[in-house]
């Protein structure tokens, strides 16, 4: 198995302070959707990074490969909403508690 570390960025910078009722339901769908993946023992963290730059969200997945991250990716409600954007890192080493 490899560790991925999913970096979730919003096409803007108020995100999420001033959610519109449509996006509120999107994240409401992307929390459940982190929360069946870590459930399921493939996110090992999820959640929003508070960066006094901008409010960007992180996963750490343990997957067999980085397509199956991209997976992850392209099933996520943010990205199928169109909210931002995903950058995925491979985890060069990694020490698991």
């Amino acid at each position: 198995m490899a560790y991925f570390v999913l970096k979730f960025v919003p096409h803007r910078l108020d995100f999420p302070a001033n959610l519109t009722d449509a996006e509120s339901a999107v994240m409401t769908d992307h929390f459940a959707y982190w929360r069946r993946n870590a459930d399921a023992g493939v996110a090992i963290v999820y959640g929003p990074v508070g960066d006094p730059t901008g409010v960007w969200g992180l996963a750490v997945v343990e997957v067999a490969t980085e397509a199956d991250a991209q997976v992850l990716r392209a099933d996520d409600p943010v990205i199928r909403g169109d909210l931002g954007q995903f950058h995925i890192y491979p985890m060069l080493d990694a020490v698991v508690r």
